[in-house]
């Protein structure tokens, strides 16, 4: 007499998606952590000039943003001049750039200072001479690394 084993018929279980919500949410939380956002609110209106030859940035940390530009309609200003000069997230008069730069090298390490870059984004219709300015500041606060923002000219 021979037995028959009869084969049962297995079931797969099904999948446990209780974990599910905490793990999505831990993810958005990590990519809300480690996405850099734009930390500079512009109060200046600019429009930048087209070019050929251009390169972007590699190192951002060491980069510090000097954007010149009509005033934006929420942007507090206190020179009779029709453009303002911005640094950082700061509305700066053309005497005070080179103590605002040269704070800005002295908190930076050592290492860093060194690679110290000045990101200049310049409404297309400013005079140069105010750019001037702001080159002079630069180099009086012995910052010599200068980046001219634009668009791509297409």
């Amino acid at each position: 007499m021979k037995r028959r084993f009869q084969q049962k018929k297995r079931k797969v279980p099904g999948l446990n998606t209780a974990s599910l919500p905490d793990l999505i949410f831990t993810v958005l939380f990590f990519f809300m952590i480690v996405t850099h956002l734009r930390s500079v609110p512009v109060k200046v209106k600019y429009q930048t000039p087209q070019g050929t030859e251009l390169k972007k940035l590699t190192k951002k940390s060491t980069t510090t943003y000097v954007f010149i530009g009509q005033p934006n309609d929420d942007a507090e200003t206190t020179e009779n001049s029709p453009y303002v000069i911005q640094v950082n997230d700061k509305l700066a008069e053309s005497n005070t750039i080179t103590s605002y730069l040269t704070d800005e090298r002295n908190a930076m390490q050592a290492a860093d200072a060194e690679r110290m870059t000045v990101s200049l984004i310049a409404d297309k219709s400013v005079p140069m001479g105010i750019v001037t300015d702001v080159k002079q500041a630069m180099r009086r606060a012995n910052v010599l690394k200068i980046n001219y923002a634009a668009t791509q000219k297409p």
